[in-house]
């Protein structure tokens, strides 16, 4: 674990130092698609992630969601400030509305239980105020106000999940680019060998030192190599167009990676704490403020300051007596609010947050047993990976030195062109699985980090 410094470059240190001591098998320069221009910029992982925080559209919708979450929670607050509304209405009574009244009202000698009908009012009614009203206290919404700043805590963790999600994406297909550039290295080098072993087999043919069956094994190798690379070539832009596409980048932007690999050693002390946890923390304050209100709302009452000022108008649209009178009325007073009985609905909705509770302290045991075995199931895939790549970088080394040693006894005639194709074989055999180790390596690594909560912009 040791051979791994943080800031790591493959191709400088280990294991991609092979590529400085075999020249032929990685090329210098940088492999290009074929529409890129030399002159494109060389785009580094950090470079990618930059775009992606500036134009990725679920970064953008994820951050569109914490404005609201603050937007909601000055909503809540301003529940607070005083509320004032004006009021009018007007009434034309086509019929006017009848009252019962005693008729010992009208004659005192009228005996008793005897009523009268009488209409009163006139046609016309009209009402204009204004309305003030005040919240003293009321438990609903301080606690309205709590959680919603913790829903608003939520939201920005929520963001951070998904920029971590995306910075995790994006880590994996940059990487499955360098590794696809360095594939296709590694077959350029093959066929560089393949042409150059054909044109000596062509030679020997034409001395009568070789076979046409051994001119066509050759040929087929090359047609086997131009293949592979048609299809890795394919393969690379599909994946540079995944890039393009979670960095928030047009498709028809020139993309160019850097095919120098470097990794962050992770610190194995005081890991950070997981993103999912976090979440799960947060839900947990949200449900308690929220079964904290309703408690407070069963018992304690709500307190306003109401207050009305405005005009009354009546009129009487008749001949001779035609009128219209306003008055003035207003007042000013306290509401009690106190909850008596709402038919156990309270009750139930505290039940069924006691029970969220207990669901989310499963959660978190379980997120945390599940985090601790991840960490650790990666922490060895991490350490069997790199020895894994170590291993497999020497044995490349070793190939490539029998497939140069046997094409140097084959141009003497000691070896004969099996030899020399085995030797390719198991050349390029190497080299798959030292692609194999670095892909499972990378997987390893960013997976670790992810679980350590140190997967960042920077890498």
């Amino acid at each position: 674990m040791a051979a791994l410094k943080t800031k790591t470059n493959f191709k400088k240190n280990y294991p991609m130092k092979l590529v400085n001591i075999h020249k032929p098998i990685f090329t210098v320069v940088i492999w290009l698609l074929t529409y890129s221009s030399i002159s494109a910029q060389v785009w580094s992982l950090e470079q990618c992630i930059d775009s992606a925080t500036a134009h990725n559209k679920n970064l953008l919708m994820s951050r569109n969601n914490m404005a609201i979450g603050e937007q909601r929670q000055k909503e809540a607050k301003a529940n607070l400030i005083p509320k004032l509304t004006a009021n009018a209405d007007y009434k034309y009574f086509i019929n006017l509305p009848y009252q019962l009244m005693p008729l010992s009202t009208f004659n005192a000698m009228a005996p008793e239980g005897q009523f009268i009908e009488a209409q009163f009012g006139v046609p016309h009614n009209i009402n204009a105020n204004l309305q003030l009203a005040l919240p003293l206290y009321n438990p609903q919404l301080y606690g309205g106000i709590e959680a919603s700043k913790i829903a608003s805590e939520l939201s920005e963790l929520q963001y951070k999940k998904t920029a971590e999600q995306i910075y995790f994406e994006i880590a994996n297909l940059y990487y499955n680019a360098q590794l696809l550039h360095h594939q296709l290295d590694f077959i350029d080098s093959n066929l560089t060998n393949a042409e150059k072993l054909l044109k000596n087999i062509e030679l020997l043919k034409e001395q009568s030192l070789a076979k046409g069956t051994d001119v066509s094994k050759v040929g087929l190798q090359i047609a086997q190599l131009n293949t592979q690379k048609i299809a890795i070539t394919s393969k690379y832009t599909q994946v540079l167009n995944s890039l393009k596409f979670a960095m928030g980048t047009p498709p028809e932007t020139s993309l160019t990676i850097d095919p120098n690999i470097q990794l962050d050693n992770i610190s194995e002390s005081s890991p950070s704490t997981n993103l999912d946890v976090d979440i799960v923390h947060t839900q947990k304050k949200l449900l308690r403020t929220e079964l904290s209100t309703l408690n407070k709302s069963r018992f304690l009452p709500a307190l306003n300051l109401v207050g009305s000022y405005g005009t009354t108008g009546f009129g009487y649209d008749k001949k001779p007596n035609g009128f219209i009178k306003f008055f003035p009325i207003g007042f000013a007073g306290i509401q009690l609010s106190y909850p008596l009985f709402n038919g156990t609905v309270t009750q139930r909705k505290i039940n069924q947050k006691k029970i969220e509770l207990q669901n989310n302290e499963l959660q978190t045991n379980l997120l945390n047993e599940q985090n601790n075995m991840q960490i650790e199931n990666a922490t060895l895939q991490r350490f069997v990976t790199q020895k894994s790549a170590a291993t497999s970088g020497e044995q490349i080394a070793l190939a490539t030195t029998i497939y140069t040693q046997t094409m140097l006894q084959q141009k003497q005639g000691t070896a004969s062109l099996n030899d020399v194709l085995l030797s390719d074989n198991a050349l390029r055999e190497a080299q798959q699985l030292y692609l194999a180790a670095i892909v499972d390596y990378l997987k390893a690594e960013l997976e670790l980090k992810k679980l350590t909560g140190k997967l960042s912009t920077k890498h």
